[in-house]
């Protein structure tokens, strides 16, 4: 009975032990609160990525817990990295990671992933007042698809000629600029992104010469059911008052989209028909 008693009393004393030093590692900070994290956390449907569980203290022997809600996904002795992939609503998280040593235990802040859609290549239209010396430039540039916001920035050739300017609405973004008519024509493209990293999207090269003449650079023309974009269209309107000149020159890109005839078994040697859309200067 004497033994029964001692052991119960040892087992007392550990457990008083335990907790005395887990009060002591929270009052010293020996034990923080483990990190949760992840490279990114803007992620499209069906992505694979990583989440990483550590604590700062590297000496002790920590168990490591990663919960998604309140479901248990992970045990793991040391360091955790886990991979998963984030295809439905409840795999966004949140989630959250708890660090254990002996009885004492720490848990993460919550980490959420946000699902995102990719942008897609933007339009770019130019609007072009020409005097006799100088051409005032507005530049407006607009992706259709893609999660807001989205951030566009302009360019002249391969340089960056405007701020990122971002959209948390769908519209176009718009850049204005002053250049002299001496010189070569000057070719401008615009850049469309969001919070994927990886994903940013680019409009076709418009040039506009000093004649005053647009031109696509290696355009591509795309065939079957998806909308494609068949040349630039220019509408001039000239000014003329006295000694005064000038001209205003609207620039865009209209769309078209491949359509098959309503009745394929009766019209065999029917055409393909297209759709065309107003084009609005």
């Amino acid at each position: 009975m004497w033994k029964k008693s001692f052991l119960m009393f040892l087992f007392s004393l550990s457990v008083q032990k335990a907790a005395l030093d887990c009060e002591r590692m929270r009052k010293t900070n020996e034990f923080p609160s483990p990190n949760l994290n992840s490279q990114m956390d803007a992620v499209m449907r069906g992505q694979n990525v990583s989440l990483s569980c550590f604590n700062q203290n590297k000496s002790l022997r920590i168990t490591y817990f990663l919960f998604r809600g309140e479901k248990c996904l992970s045990i793991q002795n040391g360091p955790m990295t886990f991979n998963l992939t984030i295809s439905e609503a409840r795999d966004v998280g949140p989630y959250k990671c708890k660090a254990q040593v002996s009885n004492c235990s720490k848990y993460s802040r919550e980490f959420n992933f946000t699902f995102v859609d990719p942008v897609t290549a933007p339009v770019l239209n130019i609007s072009v007042v020409q005097t006799k010396t100088d051409s005032y430039i507005m530049l407006r540039c607009i992706s259709f698809n893609g999660s807001l916001p989205i951030n566009y920035t302009f360019f002249e050739k391969n340089m960056a000629i405007s701020p990122a300017i971002s959209k948390n609405v769908r519209e176009p973004a718009e850049f204005n600029l002053t250049k002299n008519n001496t010189g070569e024509g000057k070719e401008y493209r615009c850049e469309a992104k969001n919070r994927l990293p990886d994903h940013a999207k680019y409009s076709q090269l418009v040039t506009i010469p000093s004649a005053g003449k647009a031109m696509k650079d290696n355009a591509p023309r795309v065939y079957g059911n998806t909308p494609m974009e068949d040349g630039i269209y220019a509408n001039i309107c000239k000014n003329q008052a006295g000694t005064e000149y000038s001209q205003e020159i609207h620039y865009t890109t209209p769309m078209f989209q491949e359509v098959a005839p309503r009745d394929q078994e009766t019209c065999n040697d029917c055409k393909t028909g297209y759709v065309y859309s107003e084009l609005i200067f």
